[in-house]
């Protein structure tokens, strides 16, 4: 299939790896680039290492980078390429022949982009780490949670938020600047960067005195009752967000307790946290999810069911909008954001 949309043209080469750096592959593949992935001969017997998701979109060959067969085509590649994007520990590309310096005296115009958990220099820098241990020491991981211990976030915040998707924008960035001035670069993309990155607008709040480093006592942690979630009647739970008075209130009416003593109240006023939730706590437990669902579909009251992944694949709005695709039998995510034209594959 040709690649059609926004990044049409633009010519990557993509040194395989897990996690974040495929997962820059992909999105870039998604949205038109011609991307080629160069993976391990032996990779097809690491069932963890392939993912059907994450490795769509692009064409994949074979090669060995500890002989100077897979170095060379490797090499050959970045020649043409606009960027090569790795993930190894710093110095491993160096010590292969594929690093910076040997792409670069190929193709000046080439970015380089190096995708790590620590970043290239510093004193963690050569240590091995996962998304909970960049969380964790960007102080992101601090604030998730509930009250008495901090809970993962999956790795969508580390491994993809603040790498893949900061890999991806610094690589357009330089590419941008090289077809500006000949010149390429190395774009270092560390998940702590990224993540502290993420955490910025928490940062200001901090810094306005809106927010405490205590887990689940703010405003969008779950310390407020009405940015939380509630245990439903028949196990499953609703997600409600209702942050604005007038959101409040219309969810509040909607449940019938407009002059519910413990509702009818300032919700922003923290006196009142406790004793509103534990009203919604009462009123949420007393139906199943769905009817609760039923009750707000459509409604400004900022309250949604919990959906589990498959759940999420089913829902009008997504299969209305083609949120999910089912592609070789594999349900996942379509390419986004969207574009007026051309439009990228889906």
């Amino acid at each position: 299939m040709t690649p059609t949309g926004p990044l049409e043209g633009l010519v990557v080469v993509e040194v395989g790896g897990i996690g974040p750096a495929p997962f820059c592959g992909m999105l870039l593949a998604d949205l038109g680039a011609d991307v080629t992935r160069i993976d391990r001969p032996d990779r097809g017997a690491e069932s963890w290492a392939a993912n059907p998701v994450l490795d769509r979109g692009r064409r994949r060959v074979e090669a060995d980078l500890k002989t100077p067969e897979g170095v060379a085509l490797v090499l050959d590649l970045a020649a043409s390429a606009d960027a090569l994007i790795e993930g190894f520990r710093p110095g491993v590309a160096e010590r292969l022949g594929v690093g910076p310096q040997a792409c670069l005296a190929r193709n000046p115009r080439l970015v380089y982009g190096r995708m790590t958990g620590w970043g290239q220099e510093g004193p963690y820098a050569h240590t091995a780490g996962h998304d909970i241990t960049y969380l964790a020491m960007t102080g992101a991981l601090h604030a998730i949670g509930r009250a008495d211990e901090p809970v993962p976030p999956l790795n969508v915040l580390g491994d993809f938020g603040g790498g893949g998707l900061l890999l991806g924008f610094g690589l357009l960035a330089a590419v941008l600047r090289a077809r500006r001035t000949g010149e390429g670069q190395v774009v270092d993309a560390a998940i702590v960067d990224g993540v502290a990155a993420l955490t910025g607008p928490v940062h200001g709040l901090v810094a306005q005195g809106a927010w405490t480093d205590e887990r689940r006592a703010n405003l969008l942690d779950g310390g407020a009752p009405f940015y939380d979630t509630y245990r439903c009647a028949d196990g499953r739970h609703v997600a409600v967000g209702c942050l604005e008075p007038r959101f409040f209130r219309a969810m509040v009416e909607r449940l019938g307790l407009a002059d519910d003593p413990a509702l009818a109240v300032d919700h922003l006023d923290r006196g009142r946290w406790p004793a509103i939730r534990a009203r919604l706590t009462e009123v949420f437990a007393s139906r199943r999810r769905d009817e609760w669902w039923a009750l707000f579909r459509g409604t400004d009251c900022c309250v949604a069911p919990v959906l589990s992944l498959e759940e999420a694949a089913r829902d009008e709005h997504n299969v209305a909008r083609g949120v999910f695709r089912e592609i070789d039998g594999v349900t996942q995510p379509a390419p986004a954001p969207r574009f007026s034209a051309p439009a990228p594959r889906r």
